[in-house]
């Protein structure tokens, strides 16, 4: 004779309905975050754009302190660089406001922030991963933008944009055919 087989479930296989009222709830919580799922990507696109228009302005608008900068920094061409960079978050911040060519106005200006943890932030990004340090990751800039523009670049400008207008009246939207 053999010893009896021992039954063992998990917590997934015993399954305990919600109450009724857990489950309205829930699903409620669910539609009121599909009908606001469209303010994220355009409140992230909102404040980033007007931050890159606001400092590529701000560049244009001191342009020799720009272009000493990039020279203390080490940056190759200087003056060509500092141009481009301005012109690149002035311009690629409307882009980002509008919700026009997102995903490439958001690759570029990443770009730069990598430039910038490179460069002008390297030695307190570094620092900010030591568990010692006063400072954390989230408190470099240059990181934060970068998380949120890798975010519009993978994932696109959202519902409200001109991308998607765009995108519909040249039959490229994703959405199946109704």
């Amino acid at each position: 004779m053999s010893a009896p087989a021992l039954v063992t479930r998990t917590a997934t296989e015993v399954r305990m309905p919600a109450p009724a009222r857990v489950q309205q709830a829930a699903k409620l919580g669910l539609k009121i975050a599909a009908a606001l799922a469209f303010l994220a990507p355009l409140a992230t696109r909102v404040v980033v754009g007007w931050a890159f228009y606001l400092t590529g302005s701000g560049k244009w608008a001191h342009f020799d302190n720009t272009v000493t900068f990039f020279t203390e920094l080490g940056i190759p061409f200087p003056q060509a660089n500092a141009a481009f960079v301005s012109t690149l978050e002035l311009v690629g911040g409307i882009c980002l406001i509008l919700g026009l060519f997102t995903r490439l106005m958001a690759t570029g200006l990443a770009s730069t922030m990598v430039v910038a943890l490179l460069t002008a932030d390297k030695a307190r990004f570094l620092e900010s991963w030591s568990t010692t340090s006063e400072v954390s990751p989230t408190d470099i800039s240059a990181f934060v933008f970068l998380l949120f523009l890798l975010w519009l670049a993978l994932f696109g400008p959202g519902p409200v944009s001109i991308d998607r207008l765009l995108a519909r009246s040249l039959k490229l939207d994703r959405e199946p055919a109704k």
